[in-house]
């Protein structure tokens, strides 16, 4: 995209490297595509995949999204406090935070926007360890694993295809659980919660072609099964206790999530920044909207130019596809044998050589949110040609004094 090159060069000339920069008209155009491909059904914001107050809200007024799946008890906290646009918070992941849980139960406002994830008996002993009395009772959602586990009969579930999450897997599973919470007068459950990560956090196309093969059969078995065994599972709990919602999916899941009648929401936030990792997948295809750049400082031979920084490198299973591209100016790579340095990255093509001590480089993230641990604020650019320009620098988390993880 030659034409975002020229926009953020010319919006952010004023500023030094590194800059952090989220393409607002790229921004608006992924948050409008996930309403279309949810057909209808809220999709709730990965908070995790944005961790910028001012982009949440953002999101938040657009027609089709609809609440805040957090991934801390903390920043669900703080967003309720310090934020007009949020009063529905689920969060993502059990919590062990004292201070939080303490927090939560002595807030009736809170205590009314907020759901804490549950995933086992032992998740409930751990809150009633922690918070001895509530004025009003906790709202909990019940964290269904989907991951898939073929031929469990015989293997014994030794074999698991999907993220390690929830041991609550079966009906039978969830069933004993829900009832565990509906007894107890301090806890109300209002929620159930299915993240397909074998679905939503595999792309379709990745480098190797076989594992590609392997990734488009694992959901094509997948979606099926998940979506059958979320039924049955949502359809007991309801029997015992009036689910407000059933959440489901993720950016890469959308259309089969939004497919399965048993699911109320969806979730989504990557899809809002497209970091690389969402750029193999044939469903949807995002527009980069998140970048950041990085000065050149050194220029150490033909062909070479190395940048100040560029190790942001992104968390989950070590490999290349974590590690930040560059992408403008087109035709530089980096080197296999440095990779992305905390204080210097060297880089390799022929753009090089037109480039200049104090020149920029623009890399995108493999992940989302995850860019926003390395800056105070994300520049916001809006406007096209000789009109681009910054319009907010917008703190993230971590310009606000916030690191949750």
């Amino acid at each position: 995209m030659p034409s975002q090159h020229a926009r953020l060069e010319r919006a952010t000339q004023h500023l030094d490297a590194p800059v952090a920069v989220v393409d607002l008209d790229a921004f608006d155009a992924n948050a409008a595509d996930l309403v279309r491909r949810a057909a209808g059904t809220p999709v709730r914001v990965a908070s995790k995949s944005v961790r910028c107050r001012s982009l949440l809200q953002r999101v938040l007024a657009r027609e089709g999204f609809a609440g805040v799946l957090a991934f801390t008890l903390a920043e669900a906290l703080w967003l309720v406090e310090t934020t007009d646009e949020v009063d529905d918070v689920v969060i993502a992941y059990p919590t062990v935070e004292r201070e939080a849980l303490r927090a939560l139960a002595a807030d009736p406002v809170a205590l009314e926007c907020i759901t804490l994830m549950v995933d086992s008996v032992e998740s409930l002993d751990r809150l009633r360890a922690v918070v001895e009395r509530v004025e009003q009772p906790l709202r909990v959602c019940i964290d269904l694993d989907v991951s898939l586990r073929p031929a469990e009969r015989w293997l014994g579930g030794r074999l698991h295809l999907g993220p390690r999450r929830s041991p609550t897997h079966s009906v039978d599973d969830a069933v004993s659980l829900a009832r565990a919470i509906v007894d107890d007068p301090a806890l109300r459950l209002v929620g159930l919660m299915a993240y397909e990560g074998q679905v939503a956090g595999l792309g379709d196309r990745p480098a190797n072609p076989l594992r590609g093969l392997l990734v488009r059969r694992l959901k094509a078995v997948s979606v099926p099964e998940l979506s059958e065994r979320r039924a049955a599972v949502v359809d007991a709990v309801r029997g015992l206790a009036d689910l407000e919602f059933v959440n489901g999916g993720g950016t890469g899941s959308v259309e089969t999530t939004v497919a399965d009648p048993s699911v109320t929401e969806v979730a989504a936030g990557s899809g809002l920044l497209a970091p690389t990792l969402f750029d193999a997948y044939d469903s949807f295809e995002p527009e980069p909207a998140a970048l950041f750049g990085l000065a050149v400082t050194r220029r150490p031979g033909p062909g070479l130019v190395t940048v100040a920084g560029g190790g942001w490198v992104a968390s989950g299973a070590a490999g290349r596809d974590r590690l930040p591209v560059p992408t403008y100016p087109a035709g530089l790579r980096l080197l296999p044998s440095e990779g992305a340095g905390e204080v210097q990255t060297p880089l390799r093509g022929a753009a090089a050589d037109r480039l200049r001590l104090g020149d920029r480089v623009w890399f995108r993230h493999a992940k989302a949110g995850e860019l926003c641990e390395h800056v105070d604020a994300l520049q916001l650019v809006a406007g096209a040609g000789d009109d681009a320009r910054v319009v907010e620098s917008a703190p993230t988390y971590r310009g606000e004094g916030r690191t949750f993880l």
